[in-house]
């Protein structure tokens, strides 16, 4: 009876720790295919030869292809605002902005595939899903809209328009993950203070 029931655990232990395994490998394969190809042009099949499974064995993982997109855009827009909620952000607007610029770079940079998908394939969800996806991003939007308008009502910054500022200097840093990378020309460190300076001057008085 004992040793029935050690076997019955040691296969859910197995059970268990494949699909720790399996799993996330499913997400990243997905990852790069649909960063890669477009999501579009990736099947399922491509995706588990990636991984190196049957095709059958990713529907024990996700039901569809379509919530393995959502699931990875949602899980990045969810890291994003967790880490920067963790960000020390300092006591003043400018330091609030300055704090923004460094992390924004920071964490995408270093998720390349993940940012090009949360910007390139929004169009590929589900209107539902892709209401949840774009009320994470305004989330996000917002943090920046917060900090433009404290700013602007403490006279820190001098600002036109709240919004239409949050949105340009949004697609201004957005598209970094795009053309740097760590071994080029110009540090990462470097690269900060350059947009850090590019950003000051866009709200200064």
């Amino acid at each position: 009876m004992n040793v029935c029931s050690d076997t019955k655990a040691s296969m859910a232990r197995k059970t268990g720790s494949h699909a720790d395994i399996t799993g996330p490998a499913i997400r990243a394969a997905a990852l790069r295919l649909f960063a890669r190809s477009g999501y579009a042009a990736v099947s399922m099949r491509q995706i588990a030869a990636e991984v190196g499974v049957r095709a059958g064995a990713l529907y024990l993982y996700t039901p569809d292809k379509q919530t393995l997109l959502f699931d990875l855009m949602h899980d990045h827009m969810t890291a994003l605002l967790a880490a920067w909620e963790a960000v020390e952000k300092g006591t003043t607007p400018e330091a609030h902005l300055q704090a923004f610029v460094t992390f924004h770079i920071d964490f995408h940079i270093d998720r390349p595939d993940a940012v090009f998908l949360a910007y390139m394939e929004l169009r590929n969800l589900t209107p539902e899903n892709f209401a949840v996806v774009e009320g994470l991003r305004r989330q996000y939007e917002n943090q920046l809209q917060s900090i433009l308008a404290l700013g602007q009502k403490t006279g820190a910054f001098e600002i036109d328009d709240v919004r239409v500022t949050t949105m340009a200097l949004i697609a201004m840093l957005a598209g970094i993950h795009v053309w740097y990378r760590d071994e080029g020309r110009l540090s990462r460190d470097r690269i900060q203070t350059i947009y850090r300076e590019l950003v000051r001057r866009t709200v200064s008085l």
